[in-house]
């Protein structure tokens, strides 16, 4: 019997700021722990909170970007709850008044084309510490320094079907999160965390069946990795007649199972309550307005916009969209002479190989773009040009490259002509099978001159040297 997966995601996002959401302490990542903490993050009493108007400003952003609509009103609650790395025995967030609602992320779903993910909401709230389990033999230690950082939930709508289309739909919420610059989205640091809530139904059901919740995913992989291994649980478990229990659990990435942590709590556990320190937030038109006028070109603006104003291919502008950095570069490139479609397969190639290795590009556009030039007049062919180009990282222009390795192109016909010479002499078994008919030889011929010239000779003067001499 079959059975549909019900998937909806809850993403924790740090907010890209300097100081906590109610004071001023640092947020800075590696720091010693606990030293950047207050009587504010570590609930002392006397210590009252005041939000942080570059969160809030970031978190609106974020909203905007994602097609939410932002809430004039908003409202701070207390979610009560007790664990070690909580000190306050609450966590300020957003309950029933939060500051967004009712997005959208759209993505390529390999199971079911282009659809549309809903965002049911998105909040700000502070983070809780963290437990460390490998500092001191059979203890376990707190480090409260990520007390009080400000983070934007993000809960989708449960409109994903399989695994793989969370993963799709974390790849391009993360893209437009990066590209409006509220969050570096770096899951090793944990800046963007994820919680997976799964169930199971039988086809054309239209209630949800019983949800579990996969807690603290810190990698895409890991999330489709769990949410495969849960769904499996589920449905073993129901084929096998037995009940399946409302649940949070862990996901073990060595052993690619799941584990029980505790039955799930439900928004009435938490006791949720407006905070007395805090007033309501209350943002005016104007101020959301300016906050969406403030946003770069998104991903999907970018890409078509590509596509049009450079007639490179939709695939091309998807790759060089991926990141702001690529597309900027690719522009840059473009802005300094290089042909764009040139451009495209540079930087698609060599330039993201060393761009993805080390996060940076090795190469200034004007220098690429000077080496596509030498190409396209044939001064040195594309084969010498990928031997050039790491060179280029280094001072000096292309043609001064081209130069100094011997790679500037050789369309001479005498000289075209001894490298033929040689290659002829060289294979004669293969001379004699074209002349009995192979024509696809002329193809091997051609490289060959080409790798005895060490990439000078002209590839489209070498072939009517070859052909003239093989019919002899």
């Amino acid at each position: 019997m079959s059975w549909e997966t019900v998937i909806g995601l809850e993403v924790h996002v740090q907010l890209l700021t300097r100081s906590k959401m109610f004071c001023g302490c640092s947020t800075a990542f590696g720091d010693p722990p606990n030293t950047n903490v207050c009587p504010t993050c570590l609930g002392l009493p006397g210590a009252l909170p005041v939000p942080n108007a570059q969160a809030i400003r970031l978190a609106t952003r974020a909203a905007v970007a994602l097609g939410c609509a932002v809430q004039g009103r908003s409202v701070f609650a207390r979610k009560n709850y007790f664990y070690p790395d909580l000190p306050k025995g609450y966590q300020i967030s957003q309950f029933d008044q939060p500051l967004a609602v009712h997005g959208e992320v759209e993505f390529e779903s390999a199971e079911r084309g282009r659809i549309r993910c809903g965002i049911t909401r998105l909040h700000v709230e502070e983070d809780a510490g963290k437990l460390l389990h490998d500092r001191f033999p059979g203890k376990t230690a707190v480090d409260l320094n990520r007390a009080g950082t400000p983070l934007a939930e993000i809960v989708s709508e449960p409109d994903l079907r399989s695994p793989a289309e969370a993963r799709a739909y974390l790849t391009i919420l993360k893209q437009v999160l990066v590209y409006a610059e509220v969050s570096d989205c770096n899951m090793e640091q944990g800046s963007l965390r994820v919680d997976a809530n799964i169930s199971i139904r039988r086809p054309g059901a239209t209630t949800l069946g019983t949800k579990c919740e996969v807690k603290n995913l810190n990698s895409f992989a890991n999330v489709e990795r769990a949410l495969a291994a849960e769904r499996d649980r589920q449905v073993g478990l129901l084929e096998s007649g037995q009940r399946l229990e409302q649940s949070t659990l862990l996901f073990n990435a060595g052993t690619g199972q799941v584990r029980l942590l505790r039955s799930k709590e439900e928004s009435h556990d938490y006791r949720y309550f407006p905070d007395p320190d805090l007033p309501p937030l209350v943002l005016s038109r104007a101020w959301i307005e300016e906050q969406q006028a403030a946003l770069p070109e998104l991903p999907d603006a970018k890409r078509e916009r590509l596509a049009a104003q450079y007639g490179v291919a939709l695939d091309a502008a998807v790759e060089l969209a991926r990141e702001r950095a690529i597309a900027d570069y690719f522009e840059a490139v473009v802005a300094a002479g290089a042909e764009p479609h040139a451009a495209a397969n540079w930087i698609r190639g060599d330039v993201l190989t060393g761009y993805n290795a080390t996060g940076r590009f090795a190469v200034p556009p004007g220098r690429l773009a000077e080496l596509i030039e030498l190409v396209a007049r044939k001064v040195v062919s594309h084969q010498a040009a990928k031997r050039i180009y790491p060179e280029l990282a280094a001072d000096g222009s292309a043609r001064a490259v081209a130069e100094r390795l011997g790679l500037v192109q050789v369309s001479d016909t005498d000289a075209l002509a001894g490298w033929v010479d040689e290659v002829l002499t060289a294979f004669p078994k293969e001379v004699e099978r074209y002349r009995a008919g192979e024509a696809k030889l002329i193809g091997f011929f051609v490289g060959q001159v080409m790798k005895r010239s060490q990439g000078k000779a002209d590839p489209k003067g070498v072939q009517p040297v070859l052909t003239e001499k093989l019919k002899t």
